[in-house]
């Protein structure tokens, strides 16, 4: 299984439009940053399915060449499919992005995601009215073969298991569902495993249900500390009430992970606050010192 990181940042990426905390100041002085939140797999090499599809999309398409239309087509796309974690502006707007497909485009949600796509934020309804929408319900924790428009198995078998979140801010009033999940995909040929987690609220055995025994955890490194926002002078909830578990504080993910039975694990997602994006801070260096990595835009990983 071939795996890119094709944003590694939260919502608002790296710099953030409105935001002049250090990170993002040296972001803008250096000319580089972060994405937001995405992941492409593969696992052929040729066929490739999108975990999430953030704002930027656009721009990570075009950054990866392995994700360009196949040369002898004039409109055409290696994406076989695309899986939500949940229902997120940050990780369904770039749906809309791909309203130009040439065949129908298939999102692979968990039931909740699907109802509030449907609805609250009418994502399907858009883009029913281009190429379409292929909608396909994620079953809670069974594994599903994934497949194209056409069918065709891109072999890998993608299990969701509902982790610790609520619904998003925009579907407050919704009905009791599952809409945040974390994925298990599995190399139907190799038996090779990625277990992707972007948002999660504690490592309880959901989570550790879908990250044991895999070779590569991708996994929520949104915030180090719980107050980290009102710290950094923004009005807003903590991490833990924004469904996120805090990196430092204790009992937090950076002394929890390294028991949770992945053979690597590389933090994802993660805020333009988090002092962990500052090579050499004593929080970067807490995470490493744990065996724990920081991940970074266009990481590749062969599984």
């Amino acid at each position: 299984m071939r795996v890119i990181i094709l944003g590694s940042a939260a919502g608002g990426g790296v710099p953030q439009w409105n935001c002049g905390c250090p990170n993002c100041r040296a972001a803008r002085e250096r000319g580089v940053g972060s994405l937001q939140s995405s992941v492409a797999v593969s696992a052929d090499g040729a066929r490739w399915i999108l975990l999430n599809a953030s704002p930027d999309l656009r721009a990570q398409l075009a950054a990866h060449p392995v994700l360009w239309p196949p040369r002898q087509d004039s409109r055409g796309t290696p994406i076989g499919a695309v899986v939500l974690t949940d229902g997120e502006i940050d990780h369904t707007l770039g749906l809309l992005l791909l309203r130009e497909a040439t065949s129908r485009l298939v999102v692979y949600a968990a039931a909740g995601v699907t109802a509030l796509l449907g609805a609250e934020w009418p994502v399907y309804r858009i883009l029913s009215a281009y190429a379409g929408v292929d909608v396909r319900t994620l079953p809670d924790g069974r594994a599903v073969q994934m497949a194209d428009a056409a069918g065709e198995a891109l072999g890998i078998a993608c299990t969701a298991v509902p982790v610790a979140r609520r619904p998003p801010r925009y579907a407050r009033a919704a009905a009791a569902g599952a809409f945040d999940v974390g994925l298990r995909l599995r190399d139907e040929r190799t038996g090779a495993t990625l277990a992707y987690i972007p948002t999660a609220g504690a490592i309880d055995t959901a989570v550790r249900s879908v990250a044991s025994g895999a070779d590569l955890l991708l996994f929520d490194g949104t915030f180090w500390s719980d107050g980290e926002l009102r710290d950094a002078g923004v009005e807003a909830p903590t991490a833990r009430e924004m469904g996120h578990l805090p990196i430092g504080d204790p009992g937090g993910s950076v002394e929890v992970l390294p028991n949770v039975g992945s053979k690597r694990i590389v933090l994802v997602h993660i805020n333009n606050t988090n002092p962990i994006l500052r090579e050499g801070s004593a929080e970067r260096l807490r995470v490493e010192a744990a065996g724990i990595e920081v991940g970074e835009d266009g990481m590749e990983f062969e599984l």
